[in-house]
């Protein structure tokens, strides 16, 4: 079983896998499952500068799908919800920020800890579904470029600009 765990992970170790690896991590961690794509990116930048900016974009791309997954369970889950109607003041009051702000509030997609919930209540607002995943987009993008820049200024190994 060990042989097979280390067999995979050096195929998509591989840099032709790993641009492939990266869109995977990304839209995974952006659903609501608590993990990280940035040290997944770093990593292969940080192996081949070359891929920084189709790192960059396949990890934007994929962070992005997954922001588009959670809208989507937020809608869902909105739909089911609805035969209870038992909202909390504060849980109205979140709302209606949100609301307030409208598909502009994605731009906040990127931030750890409250990005992906607020792409689900984005959803569950019913709030437009092609602007929050632009919104989205543009705000993960920024993030990748910016995390994946300031990582490699910081500890530069291997990096030559």
């Amino acid at each position: 079983m060990e042989a097979w765990v280390h067999a995979l992970l050096a195929a998509l170790a591989l840099p032709k896998f790993g641009l492939t690896t990266v869109f995977v991590v990304a839209l995974i961690s952006a659903t609501l499952l608590p993990m990280g794509s940035e040290p997944v990116v770093y990593g292969l930048v940080y192996l081949n500068n070359d891929l920084f900016w189709p790192a960059v974009l396949v990890a934007t791309a994929g962070n992005t799908v997954g922001g588009a997954i959670s809208w989507w369970m937020g809608y869902g889950a909105e739909v089911a919800y609805e035969k209870f109607k038992h909202h909390k003041p504060s849980e109205l009051k979140a709302l209606a920020w949100l609301q307030r702000f409208g598909a502009k509030a994605c731009l906040l997609a990127w931030l750890p800890v409250v990005g992906d919930p607020l792409c689900a209540v984005a959803g569950w607002l019913k709030l437009p579904f092609w602007p929050c995943v632009v919104y989205m987009a543009v705000g993960k993008f920024a993030r990748y470029v910016t995390m994946t820049a300031a990582l490699l200024w910081v500890f530069p190994g291997q990096f030559n600009p």
